[in-house]
């Protein structure tokens, strides 16, 4: 276990002081084979084996549609769209930003690809309205992470392909999660501004709804399709970045050949990174399952207490940190399947579990020190970290954690609905 523990410290300690990936990784493998009783070499092949996995290959898919309707210029139709609904209340210019932020998530599945979008967009506008920065940053950033939550999802995506599960399943499990936030960020944000919007005329309904009907169809489309049993994940995933082509050079011509190719370039390096950072993590996951960590990790964490709520709380605690220190993807990968036999063993249902998993990791993409989305959305506002961080962590006191909390303990949030649709 002090191994373990050991080859884990190292990780931790360089993934969240930015060294590259295959360094970080190979030093832990390295701990483990030359003190531990653990191989690489078969940790290696079974590595190898799992990256080419059929499931893995909607990832790239997702992850090239997600760029091209981000620059396609899809965001500011879509905040069109959603303005003129909320945005002639008070504080409605923040709701718009939450809602759009959603459906950017529901076409994306990325929490980068909305502050992207979204942020330069609204933050200045928000500030013109009178929104303090600093709030408006934090609202747009931690709105982003509704990507993660709401389906396609390249997080739970993942976590249904390690832990076997029914993709269909884990995707619809974070919906309500994802839906409660978006409701409870949007409530929290009425009760901190008080500055009233520019007024919409409900004649451009019509007019901005067409114009916001092709990005709004995406989604349908690709959950559509995947729930209606007419495509798997990966054919869905490819019709996804079909679909966004004509969209970003015909609809909304925000695509120009040189954008398009810039988005194919930037999709390759982040599915490459994506791809070597799962099989990285799954050598290194082998070699500590052939050391019978899980096991022994069960065994620890049931040697404290055996009451589930207490165990949930030691569980949500090591997914803070963790967030807070290397991405969703690092943790849910070496974390998830050393968890599992104590998952098990206490009765959690892996369903509810993925829940727990993605709603907390995300979470940590706006959590310092390791918050990317934040530190962008701060770029994004030209607002100093200062500036961001105590909204920031209101929004997550009383917007995120009381949702956090209700997933964790009320199951049926994340369960009812796949077992409504025979997912489970």
């Amino acid at each position: 276990m002090g191994l373990f523990l050991l080859s884990l410290l190292a990780l931790t300690l360089l993934l969240s002081l930015g060294g590259p990936l295959p360094f970080c990784f190979g030093l832990s493998m390295m701990i483990m084979n030359l003190l531990g009783d653990a191989t690489m070499k078969g940790a290696l092949m079974y590595g190898l084996q799992q990256i080419t996995s059929p499931v893995l290959l909607s990832i790239p898919m997702f992850v090239f549609a997600g760029k091209l309707m981000g620059e396609s210029g899809i965001a500011k139709w879509l905040l069109d769209f959603v303005n003129i609904f909320v945005g002639r209340i008070k504080g409605g210019l923040g709701i718009v930003s939450v809602v759009t932020c959603a459906i950017i998530g529901a076409i994306s599945g990325s929490a980068l690809t909305g502050v992207s979008a979204i942020g330069p967009i609204m933050i200045p506008r928000m500030i013109e309205e009178n929104y303090p920065r600093g709030f408006a940053c934090a609202l747009v950033s931690i709105s982003s992470v509704l990507g993660l939550l709401i389906p396609p999802s390249i997080s739970m995506l993942t976590y249904a392909w390690l832990t076997e599960n029914s993709v269909l399943a884990c995707f619809v499990s974070t919906v309500v999660p994802g839906l409660l936030i978006t409701f409870a960020l949007s409530m929290v944000n009425l009760v901190l501004t008080k500055k009233t919007t520019a007024r919409e005329k409900i004649s451009q309904v019509r007019y901005t709804g067409f114009r916001a009907l092709p990005a709004l169809m995406m989604p349908v489309i690709i959950l559509g399709g995947i729930y209606g049993g007419i495509m798997t994940t990966t054919e869905a995933a490819g019709v996804a970045a079909v679909y966004a082509i004509p969209v970003g050079f015909f609809v909304y011509k925000g695509l120009s050949n040189r954008s398009y190719f810039k988005s194919a370039i930037d999709s390759a390096t982040t599915v490459g990174s994506i791809m070597l950072l799962i099989m990285l993590c799954m050598i290194l996951g082998q070699m500590f399952t052939m050391m019978g960590i899980p096991q022994k990790v069960a065994e620890t964490v049931l040697s404290f207490s055996s009451n589930k709520i207490v165990i949930l709380l030691i569980i949500n605690l090591l997914f803070v940190i963790l967030g807070m220190l290397v991405t969703d993807l690092v943790s849910i990968m070496l974390v998830v399947p050393l968890l599992m036999p104590l998952v098990t063993q206490l009765g959690i249902d892996p369903v509810h579990f993925g829940a727990i998993t993605i709603t907390n990791l995300a979470m940590g993409t706006v959590t310092p020190p390791y918050a990317t989305v934040f530190y962008l959305g701060l770029r994004f506002g030209g607002a100093k970290l200062e500036e961001g961080l105590k909204p920031l962590l209101i929004l997550i006191v009383f917007a995120y954690l009381p949702v956090l909390i209700l997933t964790t303990y009320v199951p049926a949030l994340s369960t009812a609905l796949p077992r409504m649709m025979g997912l489970m």
